[in-house]
């Protein structure tokens, strides 16, 4: 939170562990360092076993990406000539600079929407915004299948056994989101702090009674967790019900900027990493140099997942090859 104190000693802390950190992901990721905090304190604590909400939103449609795309959906219902011949037309000709707030909005929303799903689950993914070309150097871009990602993504999306916007989404989720990240991170990250770890939201009996809830259980309009509110509106307090989700990241870009021994980790890792030919030099400069300053919570996150690559580089890729 707002401790400096608490908040250097939370990234003295990611300075000493993230190799042993790393070790435990079998890819050049620790997204869940946060858990890894939380399961630390907790066996700090004396408790042994923890709960897990992971799969609930997943199942009954708690990520708020799913009442974004309920709004961009709408703009399907327009018949498709007013869509491609009027609104379109009109919204490409607005400038995505030195315009009004509520024309900017206007653009922007047209070209989301008008773009398919599941693609346009990845407008906000960081890369795709600043462009695989300024991020990655030529010669690696020429040698691997920059659309794979993406393909893989339709494929999942396309192969739901389900009708309708929220439940092709919930499907997409439970296995990209939940299987092949939440769990996995989750789990190692307790192993590591020696604590176990159930989730009961994934139990048999809760996962076959979530498939027989019609999607309108789950998202109604805008309004997440319908199925859940509803049920227990008389048990909770009002203020549990209203409240919002709120996300779970680390300050990593805050802490980088006010810790000199993350500043030397990042550093020390991207020195590296300019060798390897794989990420563009001059982005490394600029993200360093200029984007943190402007956005250090947004951009930070790059800055972390670079520092993962090095460091998992050099423990399965450089060792392997005695480099």
């Amino acid at each position: 939170g707002g401790d400096p104190e608490r908040a250097r000693a939370c990234a003295a802390d990611m300075v000493a562990e993230c190799d042993r950190l790393l070790s435990e992901m079998d890819q050049p990721s620790i997204d869940g360092v946060n858990t890894w905090f939380v399961a630390k304190a907790a066996r700090s604590a004396g408790l042994k076993v923890a709960i897990s909400g992971l799969g609930g939103d997943e199942l009954f449609g708690g990520n708020s990406r799913y009442a974004q795309q309920f709004v961009f959906a709408l703009y399907e219902r327009l018949p498709a000539v007013i869509r491609r011949a009027l609104v379109e037309p009109i919204a490409n000709r607005i400038p995505a600079t030195g315009q009004p707030a509520l024309l900017r909005k206007l653009r922007n929303y047209v070209a989301q929407a008008s773009t398919p799903m599941p693609d346009r689950y990845e407008s906000y993914n960081l890369l795709d915004r600043l462009g695989p070309a300024n991020v990655l150097t030529a010669d690696f871009l020429a040698g691997i299948d920059s659309a794979a990602p993406i393909r893989r993504l339709r494929e999942i999306y396309g192969k739901a056994d389900a009708k309708g916007l929220i439940n092709r989404m919930l499907a997409l989720d439970f296995q990209v989101t939940l299987a092949d990240n939440d769990l996995p991170k989750v789990t190692r990250m307790c192993e590591l702090a020696r604590v176990d770890v159930v989730f009961p939201m994934l139990h048999d009996d809760v996962v076959d009674f979530s498939l027989l809830l019609p999607p309108e259980q789950k998202v109604r309009g805008t309004r997440l967790r319908y199925f859940f509110k509803e049920a227990l509106k008389d048990f909770l307090p009002p203020a549990i019900i209203s409240k919002r989700k709120h996300g779970f990241g680390l300050p990593f870009g805050v802490w980088l900027k006010n810790t000199a021994s993350l500043r030397a980790l990042a550093g020390d890792t991207l020195a590296t990493l300019r060798g390897r030919q794989i990420i563009r030099p001059d982005f490394i400069d600029s993200l360093l140099n200029e984007h943190l300053e402007v956005h250090a919570g947004y951009y930070g996150t790059m800055v972390w997942v670079l520092i993962m690559l090095e460091l998992w580089y050099q423990r399965h890729v450089s060792a392997r090859n005695g480099v």
